[in-house]
């Protein structure tokens, strides 16, 4: 199994320049602790806090890491782009970071985004399906021809093509049980919201196992989302976790991002974090991502180290951590090859 980490989004108090070098310093830790994977999400005009734009960011990091690490976008919010844009993009980062590049996308879900593209957010998913149907065909073919709802190719000829054949995995990220179904039909791997608790990774895992299946393809391990933290029982990680983080997650619900109630953020946040995080010692996380391999077919598990309001340092300690504790423990884990039912 490997280990992966997510970077986060920092208040737009801190200036760009040092959140760019406390992400390099965060990278660095990471590839000295054993990570294999840096995956980067994606927002625009985010008011008080700031995301540096993934696929510059990705080429700048793809000279830092070493050659087993793999560079991910988690999510790109792909129904913003023209295909043919993105499809160079994509090929020209795939291209310049040694084929180490993995594409995923999602549809979004802050309604103000598309209106500032001028995108109408209803259809966000549509052409998502769409966009889906398309890169490929860029990547691939000499001439591309294509009919559709949203965008309309009359035998273009591609010029860049990725390094990656036919192209980088394609992971598509969701919170609803379409985004599942979607990565089933278009995709590689289906990225599962941090929040997701046993159920509900059972439910979509098994939309992707028969999507796979209808499409002729064998079941391939899925990457997970989890958030963690450490902490000499489990109660002080439940601690240490709401002191970091619940206040963001209240923040990710005010913006839009509806996966609990406002009860379950407040009185309940502990219950609630304890159902769907990693927490205790470092033996207790190991042991939980262990116990998830033997039920699910994921790998690779992309954790996230950091929230806005922490200091890089103390999500390098976190790093550090993992890197002694729970990445020997798990890198010769080998998931089961589908979803266990009876879990």
């Amino acid at each position: 199994m490997d280990i992966g980490i997510t970077l986060t989004d920092v208040p737009t108090t801190k200036p760009a320049s040092e959140q760019f070098d406390d992400i390099r310093r965060l990278v660095d830790a990471a590839q000295r602790a054993g990570i294999t994977y840096i995956a980067l999400g994606q927002h625009f005009l985010y008011g008080d806090l700031r995301w540096l734009q993934p696929i510059p960011l990705l080429a700048r990091l793809a000279a830092d890491v070493e050659p087993n690490v793999k560079l991910v976008t988690n999510i790109l919010i792909g129904p913003m782009y023209h295909p043919v844009m993105l499809a160079e993009e994509i090929a020209t980062l795939d291209i310049v970071s040694e084929g180490r590049y993995v594409f995923g996308v999602g549809i979004g879900y802050r309604p103000e985004e598309f209106v500032s593209f001028g995108i109408n957010p209803k259809e966000r998913g549509a052409r998502l399906d769409e966009m889906l149907q398309l890169l490929p065909m860029l990547w691939t073919q000499d001439r591309v021809t294509f009919d559709g709802r949203f965008w309309k190719l009359d035998d273009v000829t591609p010029h860049l093509r990725p390094v990656q054949q036919p192209h980088p995995p394609i992971w598509v990220g969701g919170v609803a049980m379409a985004g599942a179904k979607r990565a089933g039909r278009l995709g590689d791997g289906y990225i599962t919201n941090p929040e997701a608790e046993e159920s509900d990774i059972k439910e979509r895992l098994l939309a992707v196992q028969e999507g796979f299946a209808e499409r002729g393809r064998p079941m391939i391990a899925q990457p997970l989302r989890r958030n963690f933290m450490f902490g000499a029982d489990l109660d002080d990680a439940s601690e240490r976790y709401a002191r970091v983080s619940q206040a963001r997650y209240q923040a990710y619900a005010a913006r839009g991002l509806d996966v609990y109630d406002e009860n379950a953020l407040t009185a309940e946040f502990a219950r609630t974090a304890q159902a769907h995080a990693l927490l205790g010692t470092p033996k207790d996380v190991a042991d939980q991502l262990i116990g998830l391999a033997a039920r699910f077919p994921v790998d690779p598990v992309m954790l996230r180290p950091q929230w806005p309001t922490m200091p890089v340092e103390e999500a390098i300690a976190l790093v550090e951590i993992l890197g002694r504790e729970v990445v020997p423990a798990v890198k010769d884990v080998v998931p089961v090859s589908h979803v266990v039912v009876d879990a």
